[in-house]
Parts: C-alpha cells; structure tokens; sequence
C-alpha cells in the first residue's frame, strides 16, 4: 500500500479532491431539499403533502446507482447532456434528500405539538412557526441520524466510478488495473475514504454533546 501511495499519490489525490468536491455539494443541496420536503410532509396543504411523499418514496426506493445511471444515460437523450461527475453528483443528491427528509420528518414530530399550537395562537404563520420554533429544536434531535447520513452519503459517492467521475473509487479502479496490485491499491482507497468520514464521525459526536 505504501508502494501505492508513493507511485499514485497525484492521481488517488485528484480522486480524493473530487470525491470531496461531490460530497460538498451532494450534502449541501441535499440537506436544502431534504428539509424542504419535511416541511411539505408537514404542510396543511394536502397537495404540499402528496407530492413530498411521492418525491421521498421514489426516490427512498430506487437504487442510488440506477437514479445516477438515469441521469448519465437517458437524461442526456432527451433534455441535456451531462458529465459523469454532475450526473452523480445529481443522483446522490436526490437519493440522499429523500433519507433527509424522513429524518428531518421524525424530528419535526419529536417536537411537542403545543409548541406549534401556542406559536399559532401568538400570530405565527406555518412556515414562520417552523422557521423560529420548530426546526432549531428538530435539528437538535436528528443530530446522530444525520450524520449517520453524511457518512453514508460520502461513501456513496464511490457511484461516481460506475459513470466516470473520476473520484476516488475510480481512480482506484484505474490504480489496479494498472499496477495489478490490487489489494494493495484498494486497501489505499480504503484508508483515503476513512480520512473523510472519521473526521465527520467524531464532529458529529461532539456536536450531540455539546447541543444535549
């Protein structure tokens, strides 16, 4: 492995910077769309309520590889064309916005209803209630399971390779069949990907002490 290391070290970093660079932004826009539509579920509306359920259990149900593969292959077809890197990115963001949303969801309800009940009663709106008073106290509660997300999020970016996305799990693909050392090359993608999400790991540990 450290043979590996000492001969791939450009190319394992570029694979790390862009596997960065997808989790970033999977995880930002994810966590936007994600509590987006927990706020939907939420909704008085009964449409806002249907069509948040319909986005979550498509996308909650369908593997993260064919999402990413329908991106990558059919979408370019008939609307635009996209790299592989912007197709996965897409698929991740999608696939990991529908786990955020339940998430968000069971912490929205874990929040004692009398607290929307007297927001209402003081002048709030829904979305004000759920703004001011709601969501800072759900975010406390879904802390553990989010970062379970996070973590999980950055190791399902590795889809990337299947499309050419260049990311770390592909340029460990190209490292093997390369040098032929494979156990070595992917025991080296291995200790990479533990670099990115321990470090989230222990975060969002401390976090959850220090917000308990």
């Amino acid at each position: 492995m450290i043979h590996i290391f000492q001969n791939y070290w450009g190319t394992l970093l570029y694979g790390l910077g862009q596997t960065l660079l997808c989790s970033l932004l999977a995880l930002v826009f994810s966590l936007i769309l994600g509590t987006l539509f927990a706020l939907l579920e939420e909704s008085p509306s009964k449409v806002a309520r249907g069509i948040a359920r319909v986005y979550i259990e498509i996308f909650r149900n369908i593997p993260l590889l064919v999402i990413t593969m329908f991106f990558y292959v059919v979408f370019p077809l008939y609307v635009l064309k996209m790299n592989g890197f912007t197709a996965g990115t897409i698929g991740l963001t999608l696939y990991t916005s529908a786990f955020i949303a339940e998430t968000v969801r069971a912490g929205i309800q874990s929040v004692d209803s009398g607290q929307m009940e007297g927001a209402r009663a003081n002048g709030l709106s829904f979305w004000q209630a759920m703004r001011y008073i709601i969501l800072p106290q759900a975010f406390r509660y879904v802390i553990p399971p989010l970062g379970n997300q996070f973590v999980n999020l950055v190791k399902n970016s590795s889809t990337l390779a299947f499309v050419g996305g260049f990311d770390l799990m592909y340029q460990g693909n190209v490292i093997a069949s390369s040098s032929l050392e494979t156990i070595a090359a992917y025991s080296a993608v291995g200790v990479l990907y533990l670099v990115i999400t321990m470090p989230i790991s222990y975060y969002m540990r401390y976090l959850e002490k220090r917000l308990a």
